[in-house]
């Protein structure tokens, strides 16, 4: 495993590989359904926020999937290139923004404490980070059958699917980056396929395939392959043949601390006691 050296973090990812591939991805012509349904829950979300936001920054989301549905209620909105991300130091003074967004793209960050810790620091007190990222049981039915069928047939095992942060991570990483008010929740979404052949079509056409550093380098034997998506077929298809493939999307939010926000009760400041209340409660 190889160290960064800018923040120790272990180096998990080839972001300039990702880079590659994203642009042709882009030349292909991507497949958006993710970034698309993200991107509108993201403007749906913002909505629902009863503030204003002036100066914004989108985070390394692919292409500007995020400015059509935010831009025009913003005074000033950033969008950060993944081009620029080889070292994942952000471009931003420190109480610059009020509101930072990324849509698709923390799942392949490095070191991701150290991102968040700077997105921390370039908002302005109150303001809030809203990011959405790939995480949970994310393609697990192709990382268990891609397993199997390696096993059987060249009887090891290689990393093909990154491993993706759950709620709980989640959750920690917004509280270790100084952040208040942390929020995590999931959105599951089920895609049907004809084979898992179609499906790793479209993870190809999203830019998102293989990136991980000590991925396999030589190409996958055919035999591995077909057994690959036999075993997908049979685990994992309904009853009219299509093949079922889940993304979770994990959402973050949380607000740079600032005095207005609500403060939890110090513990033993307690007015009443929960015992009293259960005493005084009449039995039926």
């Amino acid at each position: 495993m190889v160290s960064n050296p800018i923040s120790a973090a272990p180096v998990l990812f080839d972001r300039a590989l990702l880079c590659a591939r994203q642009r042709r991805a882009l030349k292909q012509g991507p497949v958006t359904f993710l970034l698309d349904r993200v991107a509108e829950d993201m403007a749906e979300r913002l909505a629902a926020v009863k503030r204003d936001f002036a100066d914004a920054a989108d985070i390394w989301t692919p292409g500007d999937a995020l400015r059509e549905p935010l831009a025009d209620r913003l005074k000033s909105f950033t969008h950060v290139d993944l081009r620029d991300a080889a070292r994942e130091v952000l471009p931003f003074q420190q109480g610059a923004l009020d509101l930072v967004v990324s849509a698709l793209a923390l799942q392949f960050v490095n070191d991701l404490p150290g991102v968040l810790a700077q997105i921390r620091r370039a908002l302005k007190p109150d303001g809030l980070l809203l990011a959405a990222m790939i995480g949970g049981d994310t393609l697990s039915e192709l990382r268990q059958c891609f397993a199997a069928a390696e096993a059987e047939q060249e009887g090891g095992v290689s990393p093909r699917v990154a491993p993706f942060a759950d709620l709980r991570d989640a959750g920690q990483l917004l509280q270790r980056a100084g952040l208040a008010l942390p929020v995590t929740d999931v959105d599951r979404v089920v895609v049907r396929y004809d084979s898992a052949f179609a499906l790793m079509a479209d993870i190809r056409r999203m830019g998102a395939s293989n990136i991980l550093l000590e991925r396999r380098r030589i190409p996958t034997r055919r035999t591995t392959m077909l057994r690959m998506a036999q075993l997908y077929a049979t685990r994992f298809a309904d009853a009219d043949g299509r093949i079922r493939a889940t993304f979770d999307v994990v959402w973050l939010s949380g607000w740079a601390p600032h005095e207005s926000q609500p403060k939890p009760l110090r513990p033993g400041s307690a007015q009443a006691s929960l015992a009293e209340a259960v005493r005084k409660t009449p039995k039926r």
